[in-house]
């Protein structure tokens, strides 16, 4: 997929031509023009290899391709408006500040987005976030340090309330020339032979992969330990070693090729993202 392929905007532009099944129309209801529009759509497809409509005399209609993007919108927009209303609820603010804390994966991955959300409702609201590893999150609002934090690794106090709101998968990744590349498939015990670059300790990511690890009665110890996600995928693209990243953080690797998903038979790691308060 092209770097600029699948955007939120695109993806809307996209899922009101489909409402509307004409690109006039779908013009008219989002104020733009129509070949704003068409352009949108075209790169679109084009980023996604496939068409997304059937060009009519009277109007569009969604291909095969067209009907599967369109399912996975509507997840995603409804997503981002339940999404919207939990931070709105959990808030009660219609003007002032607000703090969140968040740890490394979802503040760099999935903040964005529910930030962007947010502040689309409630324009008045000042955010702030701050980034750290999941113990510091919590750390954090024990101290009344931020409002409330949004973490990805296991609530360890009793003093914090806490909900999921989010579910997120775990994928083993090695770069193009890497000897897992050409594996069809692993075991998790097998993982021991090469070299394993993870997240420091405190990270809620490697809480939960040396959870999942040890139920298999499998210890993988990192020859490097990084505190930041974007440095282990560079290290991996490079052949570095092998990780265990969140799938949010490598999509658009994966999508170009530059990382490569390695299939562990035993080993599924799905995790719940955890508001705290």
């Amino acid at each position: 997929m092209a770097a600029d392929g699948m955007d939120l905007h695109k993806l809307r532009t996209f899922s009101v031509v489909a409402a509307e099944g004409n690109i006039t129309r779908a013009a008219r209801r989002l104020s733009t023009s129509q070949p704003a529009i068409s352009k949108q759509l075209a790169e679109l497809e084009e980023a996604l290899g496939t068409p997304l409509f059937h060009r009519l005399p009277r109007g569009v209609r969604l291909t095969e391709a067209g009907h599967i993007l369109l399912r996975h919108a509507d997840r995603i927009f409804q997503e981002e408006g339940q999404a919207e209303s939990e931070l709105a609820a959990l808030s009660g603010l219609t003007r002032g500040r607000l703090t969140v804390g968040a740890s490394t994966t979802i503040g760099s991955y999935l903040i964005p987005q529910l930030f962007g959300a947010f502040h689309r409702a409630h324009p008045e609201v000042r955010l702030e976030l701050e980034i750290a590893n999941t113990t510091v999150v919590q750390a954090m609002v024990l101290d009344d340090r931020i409002d409330l934090g949004l973490i990805e690794g296991f609530v360890a106090a009793e003093q914090l309330a806490a909900e999921v709101v989010h579910y997120d998968e775990m994928v083993a990744i090695a770069g193009p020339t890497h000897p897992l590349a050409s594996r069809l498939s692993i075991t998790a015990r097998e993982l021991v032979a090469y070299p394993f670059i993870g997240r420091e300790r405190g990270s809620g990511t490697r809480e939960v992969i040396e959870a999942k690890l040890s139920a298999l009665s499998v210890e993988l110890e990192p020859t490097m330990s990084l505190g930041s996600t974007e440095a282990i995928k560079r290290l991996v693209i490079e052949g570095a070693g092998f990780a265990i990243v969140s799938k949010l953080a490598v999509e658009r690797e994966l999508q170009e090729g530059r990382l490569l998903a390695v299939q562990v038979a035993d080993l599924s790691i799905r995790r719940a993202l955890h508001l705290v308060r």
